[in-house]
């Protein structure tokens, strides 16, 4: 697959690059790893006039604590998440999360901030030009067609990185700048449900930080991932679970799934089902609820039933084991 033709600009500074994003905003795409984007635009899902590279913008990388808890620079790779100490022994479920993103050639150039941003997935969607264009345009891709969903307005293509999981289980926010300011967000707000405008984010702004509260440091932490290819692929179907125990009994549980839904999402009620204890028959019960809150369609190889059904398999696995350990 050959790439369509584009003007690379190449930034030092990030008043610079946000200059560019104001400037260039109607046809501009955002390289820091490049994992995702090169390749979507080889298959000519993106064809833009120009791609900013902001690979060198020191001030997005690292991760360094503060007195609120823990920053990580959208710059920061995957693979520093992965061999970071202070994050395992703080925040384990990010770096399990990490740890399972494609191989370790791309954790290596891929970044938590274009984790976050990944784009959605689906097996209509993410396929050749020619293969599209004889299959009918998608509404994804500026049609009016969804393979997956016949008759509806909605696309259902699924999220489909792993580490927002672990990050919604951390009640991670997020900081986003533009020219014009700042805002930060919880990272949960920054996902819409909707596979084809699947951020909050104007084609103007820039992720740039990652939060994570001091309140939530010290959790154990597991993921699960459901995957052909037990060595590179996207998840089918994944789960992140963090856990607190105090005195051996569970103060607190939070669960996130993703690659079935347009969104990741963190389960709600599991307070109520949990109790104050957990067991096989609660742990159970909070698997099912997972389940239920997964909508898997035909976006993937494997069937919806079979990954709605692993979501609640690793959940029940995740949660006995953090009690367990």
């Amino acid at each position: 697959m050959t790439l369509p033709h584009f003007k690379l600009l190449r930034t030092h500074t990030l008043p610079e690059a946000l200059g560019f994003l104001h400037q260039q905003a109607a046809n501009i795409r955002i390289l820091a790893g490049g994992t995702d984007l090169l390749p979507s635009m080889g298959q000519k899902l993106f064809e833009p006039e120009q791609v900013l590279d902001i690979r060198h913008l020191p001030e997005l990388k690292g991760i360094r604590e503060t007195e609120q808890g823990t920053e990580i620079g959208a710059l920061t790779t995957l693979r520093q998440i992965e061999q970071s100490d202070f994050l395992a022994q703080h925040y384990p479920v990010l770096v399990e999360a990490a740890k399972t993103v494609a191989s370790p050639l791309l954790r290596n150039m891929g970044t938590i901030g274009g984790n976050i941003c990944l784009d959605t997935r689906c097996l209509w969607y993410n396929q050749s030009l020619a293969w599209r264009k004889s299959c009918g345009f998608c509404i994804k891709k500026d049609g009016d067609l969804c393979h997956v969903a016949p008759g509806g307005t909605k696309c259902w293509a699924a999220f489909s990185a792993d580490t927002p999981a672990a990050l919604l289980c951390l009640g991670a926010e997020i900081e986003i700048v533009a020219a014009s300011g700042t805002r930060k967000i919880p990272l949960a707000d920054f996902y819409t449900g909707e596979g084809d405008n699947h951020r909050r984010l104007q084609p103007n702004e820039l992720v740039t930080r990652v939060f994570l509260p001091r309140s939530l440091a010290g959790y154990r932490g597991a993921y699960r991932k459901l995957r052909i290819r037990g060595s590179i692929d996207y998840p089918l179907a994944g789960v992140a679970v963090a856990l607190k125990k105090s005195n051996g009994h569970v103060e607190d549980l939070r669960i996130g799934i993703t690659a079935v839904n347009p969104a990741p999402m963190l389960i709600k009620g599991v307070d109520s089902v949990l109790n104050g204890g957990l067991n096989e028959e609660t742990a159970e019960a909070i698997a099912e609820l997972a389940a239920r809150t997964s909508k898997p369609l035909t976006t993937s190889a494997l069937t919806p039933e079979y990954r709605r059904e692993m979501i609640r398999v690793f959940t029940k696995r995740a949660v006995l084991a953090l009690s367990n350990s």
